[in-house]
């Protein structure tokens, strides 16, 4: 790997850069679009879990997001989505986007994650089955790529249905 990754918090001028990874990096613009709408929703969006990554250059190539949703009543951030550009994937840029997300989100006191993704990439971050949990969404996805984490081992995640923000159309 090698690279140098510098990990922040978004600002209001990375959000073009933003936009160009999740269209670079997704092959059609409904990541891109569902970050401009979460970032809209004051409900959702959370200051400071908006995370970018970039090269030893100061050039932006990912990003992670983590915006609020409920675990039935219960406060929980949902991960996603995380983007790197193509050129700059499989070098540990994903990697540190999210690993600095977490940071950022434990850092503001919040217990519980969850994400709808790839089964072989989130167990690295500490994500197991929701489902081991008690945890579902009321939509059809595969068992092993919901998962969840609890970022404090005082608050064990609870079980009940994800509520989504409004921008997910879910």
């Amino acid at each position: 790997m090698g690279n140098t990754w510098i990990t922040r918090a978004e600002t209001g001028a990375d959000r073009s850069a933003i936009r160009e990874i999740d269209l670079a990096a997704f092959p059609t613009a409904l990541e891109a679009d569902l970050v401009d709408a979460l970032r809209a929703d004051r409900s959702a969006w959370l200051e400071g879990l908006s995370l970018v990554v970039a090269d030893e250059r100061g050039e932006l190539v990912g990003h992670a997001l983590l915006t609020r949703c409920h675990i039935d009543e219960a406060p929980a951030l949902c991960l996603g989505p995380v983007a790197v550009r193509p050129g700059q994937q499989n070098a540990g840029a994903g990697t540190a986007a999210v690993r600095a997300a977490l940071r950022a989100a434990e850092d503001l006191g919040e217990h519980h994650v969850v994400v709808l993704g790839h089964p072989t990439y989130y167990p690295r971050f500490g994500f197991t089955r929701a489902s081991e949990h008690g945890i579902g969404v009321t939509f059809d996805v595969p068992d092993e790529a919901l998962m969840a984490l609890t970022l404090d081992a005082d608050h064990p995640l609870p079980g009940g249905t994800v509520r989504y923000p409004a921008a997910f159309g879910v």
